[in-house]
């Protein structure tokens, strides 16, 4: 046997020893175009879990974005943030998103009616714009979109925007105050604020006695400072009483606000607490005759009279006077004296019946009655 062929025929039979007890290859048809972008079935994937978004959180104290955007220079926007501070004289604009749009600003803008504040509607936004500020114009600033059915409105509370914005002025570390001195009521079932905002934020503030002289603490339990409010009495008591006035410190400068007289108040608060006398429950025709209403209650709440007497619907001329003082009725107890009193001169029998009087407050209203009848 030839060599070569003897030596061939060796190897053939090793190789058949080498693929031995392996299984034969399956048979495969030509793949299909694409084929192959199908993962194993056997993979072990890690599942992911969906994150949930803050706006679809079922928490319903979660605050809702503000709607509110500040303009800055160069035509650029951006959201403000809670407080801003910005040197008086400037410029500052705010816009609020929404086709109706209402606002709520520092006071003291609406006493004057001022021009230098101008409060618009825009097709798609409400728009503030204060120019030429001054420290007395620090405070919040706050917008809503209005929900309307009709001509009935209501304020959407998810839909808002708020700032506080601090005007810093030269020398003036307090928000300026209209007067010197300012009168502060305690009323025990309510707080009191000593009304001390400064204009600067990192602004410490002191509450001081007058007589006899000391500093207050702010412990906050009895008294906090809210810096958009002032100093507030949580609890206020009769112990409370004096002039106070406030001191803040900034920069290495200082400055002391103006003073305030603090007044314990004995009223409590509700509708009025009314009584009606007549100068005589019986009079004589042609004799004059008047009937007086007085209200005892809290020295800055305001009280307004209606009457109602006999004479009315024939139109009989009375006259109709309404005063107010304050009372001090000892141990530093304030209150508020209102009176309405209405004068029937030369009284004839059209004048006979009842003469009704009718208090009212903030707090609900009262209505007292008494006769007058001709003798």
């Amino acid at each position: 046997m030839n060599v070569w062929l003897l030596l061939g025929l060796l190897l053939l039979l090793d190789a058949l020893e080498d693929v031995a007890g392996q299984h034969p290859p399956k048979h495969k048809r030509p793949k299909e175009q694409g084929e192959n972008r199908i993962k194993p079935a056997n993979k072990k994937v890690k599942p992911k879990i969906p994150k949930i978004k803050d706006r679809d959180s079922a928490d319903p104290t979660q605050k809702s974005p503000s709607i509110m955007i500040q303009m800055m220079d160069r035509g650029r926007f951006q959201k403000p943030a809670a407080t801003v501070s910005l040197m008086a004289g400037q410029t500052i604009e705010l816009r609020c998103k929404g086709n109706k749009i209402e606002w709520s600003y520092p006071a003291y803008l609406d006493t004057f009616k001022d021009s230098r504040l101008s409060v618009k509607q825009q097709e798609r936004y409400g728009q503030l714009t204060l120019v030429n500020s001054t420290a007395a114009d620090t405070g919040e600033f706050s917008c809503w979109a209005q929900l309307c059915d009709g001509y009935i409105c209501r304020r959407d509370e998810s839909r808002t925007g708020s700032t506080y914005v601090f005007f810093i002025e030269k020398g003036e570390l307090f928000v300026p105050a209209p007067s010197y001195f300012d009168v502060v009521y305690l009323n025990p079932d309510r707080q009191a604020v000593v009304p001390c905002r400064v204009t600067v934020l990192s602004a410490k503030v002191t509450l001081h006695r007058e007589f006899p002289a000391k500093e207050i603490p702010a412990n906050g339990t009895d008294i906090i400072y809210d810096m958009k409010r002032g100093f507030v009495y949580l609890q206020p008591h009769s112990d409370h009483q004096g002039v106070v006035y406030c001191k803040a410190e900034a920069g290495g400068k200082s400055q002391i606000s103006v003073k305030y007289q603090l007044l314990y108040v004995e009223v409590p608060s509700g509708p009025p607490s009314t009584t009606i006398l007549a100068s005589s429950n019986k009079v004589k025709g042609g004799d004059d005759v008047s009937v007086l209403c007085t209200v005892l209650g809290e020295p800055d709440v305001e009280v307004e009279f209606r009457w109602i007497f006999p004479g009315q619907k024939d139109e009989r001329p009375v006259g109709i006077q309404d005063t107010w003082r304050l009372i001090h009725r000892g141990l530093g107890h304030t209150t508020r004296l209102s009176q309405s009193v209405i004068t029937i001169e030369d009284f004839e029998t059209i004048d006979a019946g009842y003469y009704i009087c009718t208090a009212q407050n903030l707090r609900g209203q009262t209505t007292v009655a008494t006769t007058v009848e001709l003798s």
